[in-house]
């Protein structure tokens, strides 16, 4: 149809049928009814039966642009004056502690995208057509789900409630997952939120796993990779293959390898399987003493004990360990560290004992049922950052002062020390102080003493257990030496220097007081493990 100014227009009609009570009505009534069906708005009836009656009549312009809800409804616009995204903040929140039901009638109306109403539902009684006893006995926890909502996040769940063999159970149990975990995965299903936690990452991404909720459980690997540290390697590497992630698996062995020492002197070692210890025993490129592999393995013994209820006893230790003793590579110990540590231990044998002995003095040793090779470990790589080195008559002077640079890599490396300048004429020793710090915080710090030849190599300085370096974050190196004052010193240096993978930049340090620089001065190389 056409308005008086020759505009389109379209004619949306509601018809409603009356019903068979309105008969009754007074005459006036059904005269005015008549007038309206003469008017041709409607079609005509029989008098037996009142006719259909225009009940109204919309018009709308044609071509008009649609608009979205969050067009309708933007967000800077919320009732009340709030934002929306808080207030469905403060629901979830509810819901969390209180399994909320929703009390305003017309909730709906709050929120301008689907996203944030589904995000209300999250955890909530409201519609719920389905609910969840989550976790073991004694910890059951009870959660109200939407199977719609759940199927569209899960392939797992659509299955169960739309598959072939779906069963239509009002309750369902979990005992496998931890409540935590599920509400977190639940979370993401209707919130399109990740919440993690270190306390509930491994079982957030078992409950990923099992439900197949593909981008939860890769947000949850990038987390332990995010958070892994020689505290958790061991841990986060028997999970790892448990969850068979690889990527995952070899960061693992990356920190196990560079910082051995710490990852088996913590408390997390100790809660590995069995098939992980061996994993680990068994390593070519463990960077750790023999000495130090040992009193871990006998550590986990004792804590094996005490999950199979045996007593910590010399015998149940070396029970619980099995074959797996016989890849702690005992020959290649230091004698005084063997006869004062593992031969006093009474998990050997005393003819293992007596054996060993025999292959550290007898000229004809006898066969062994350990590995006699010492371990390769990791190999130092060395990033130098000067391209030419000098000296100079008026002396490289120290005293007490602070050598100091910045430093970033691209990518995980494990800083184990620093090459340093010695001594431009003739030989001499020098005491070194060096640091690692992190906006501020110290990360690693040594005091140690080394002798210089007197050339312009350069002298490597350790610390005492390599220190974890995160790509594109600046670290501070330091050192403050004594020792003769006339020594080399470093020129032509480079902003960027490429070692194998890893790239590393420099820049000044305010930290350094005693002329050190990018262009120059001391701490030439850093030693790390990539």
């Amino acid at each position: 149809m056409v308005d008086a100014k020759g505009r389109n227009m379209k004619c949306l009609t509601f018809l409603l049928m009356l019903p068979e009570s309105v008969k009754s009505k007074s005459a006036s009534s059904k005269s005015s009814k008549k007038a309206v069906n003469s008017g041709g708005a409607c079609g005509g009836g029989s008098s037996s039966k009142l006719p259909p009656v225009c009940y109204e009549i919309i018009t709308l312009k044609s071509k008009k642009k649609k608009k979205m809800a969050a067009d309708i409804f933007p967000s800077a616009k919320k009732q009340g004056g709030g934002s929306s995204t808080s207030t469905v903040q403060q629901y979830q929140q509810q819901n969390l502690n209180n399994n909320n039901t929703i009390q305003n009638c017309n909730w709906q109306g709050l929120y301008s995208t689907i996203r944030e109403r589904n995000s209300v539902m999250f955890n909530n009684e409201l519609m719920a057509d389905v609910h969840f006893l989550v976790g073991p006995a004694g910890g059951t926890q009870r959660l109200p789900g939407h199977r719609y909502v759940l199927a569209v996040g899960s392939s797992v769940f659509h299955a169960m409630f739309y598959g072939e063999l779906a069963e239509n159970k009002d309750e369902i149990r979990i005992p496998d997952v931890e409540p935590s975990a599920f509400l977190a995965m639940l979370k993401y299903i209707y919130c399109d939120e990740i919440d993690l936690s270190a306390d509930t990452v491994l079982a957030t991404l078992y409950a990923a796993k099992k439900y197949i909720v593909p981008h939860l459980a890769r947000a949850c690997v990038n987390f332990l990779e995010t958070s892994l540290s020689a505290k958790n390697a061991c841990v986060l590497l028997s999970q790892s293959c448990l969850f068979e992630e690889p990527e995952l698996t070899q960061r693992c062995w990356e920190v196990i390898d560079a910082q051995a020492e710490l990852a088996l002197r913590s408390e997390g070692f100790t809660d590995i399987d069995s098939q992980t210890l061996e994993s680990i025993l068994q390593r070519e490129t463990l960077n750790a003493k023999e000495e130090v592999v040992f009193e871990a393995a006998l550590s986990w013994a004792e804590a094996e004990c005490q999950r199979q209820d045996l007593t910590a006893s010399i015998d149940n230790k070396r029970k619980v360990l099995g074959k797996a003793v016989f890849l702690i590579r005992i020959p290649t110990m230091a004698l005084d560290d063997f006869a004062n540590g593992a031969a006093q231990s009474g998990v050997l044998t005393l003819n293992e004992t007596n054996d060993i002995f025999l292959w550290y003095t007898a000229a004809k040793k006898p066969d062994l049922q350990f590995a006699s090779q010492p371990r390769k470990g990791l190999s130092p790589q060395r990033c130098h950052r000067f391209q030419s080195c000098a000296y100079r008559s008026n002396q490289w002077r120290y005293r007490g002062r602070c050598d100091s640079i910045q430093f970033a890599v691209d990518k995980r490396v494990f800083i184990a020390g620093f090459g340093l300048y010695g001594s431009s004429c003739g030989s001499a020793e020098y005491s070194a102080k060096i640091e690692l710090k992190r906006q501020g915080v110290l990360l690693g710090q040594n005091l140690s003493k080394y002798f210089s030849d007197g050339s312009s190599n350069t002298f490597p300085v350790w610390f005492e257990y390599p220190v974890q370096i995160e790509p594109d974050t600046f670290y501070t190196a330091s050192v403050v030496l004594d020792g003769n004052e006339l020594s080399y010193f470093g020129q032509e240096g480079m902003t960027e220097v490429q070692c194998g993978k890893a790239t590393f930049q420099f820049q000044c340090s305010s930290d350094s007081t005693n002329g050190t620089g990018v262009q120059g001065g001391q701490i030439p190389e850093l030693i790390f493990y990539a």
